[in-house]
């Protein structure tokens, strides 16, 4: 076995669920408002970083995104349990993650959301995206106050 054959090898290997949460976020909204919301792709543009790039509508179901420096990530619907959960997913095998709006109701309306990330790297790929993915999401989870 060549040298390249071994090093793909051990780095498959290696592979590691990585799971992340941004903080949980209260907002002046019913769980079906922040629900509503979240399932409208075209919403998720509001979300984004400043240093967004590029937003796209796919379809009803999907978008892609760029952000500064990074690759286009394309998401897509994957389930939804209405009005309390929307899971997105990443479109390509390349980088298998899902994006998860967990929404919880804390009275009639205010709601309490927590995004949460969880995709399959080997280590050398988790070093180098937990941090910008952190801040990604603990944004998403920031934005949302503002715009609902």
């Amino acid at each position: 076995m060549d040298n390249g054959k071994f090093i793909v090898k051990i780095l498959k290997k290696k592979i590691k669920k990585m799971k992340l949460e941004s903080s949980k976020t209260s907002v002046q909204k019913s769980r079906q408002q922040v629900f509503d919301f979240l399932n409208e792709v075209k919403n998720y543009e509001q979300l984004m970083p400043d240093s967004i790039e590029k937003f796209e509508i796919l379809s009803p179901e999907a978008f892609l995104f760029q952000l500064k420096g990074m690759p286009e990530i394309q998401l897509e619907k994957k389930e939804i349990h209405e009005p309390e959960q929307i899971v997105l997913g990443a479109r390509s095998e390349k980088l298998p993650f899902t994006l998860t709006a967990e929404i919880k109701s804390i009275s009639e309306e205010t709601s309490e959301l927590q995004f949460l990330f969880e995709g399959k790297f080997n280590a050398m790929m988790a070093m180098m995206i937990k941090s910008p993915i952190q801040k990604f999401i603990d944004t998403l989870s920031e934005n949302i106050q503002k715009q609902l």
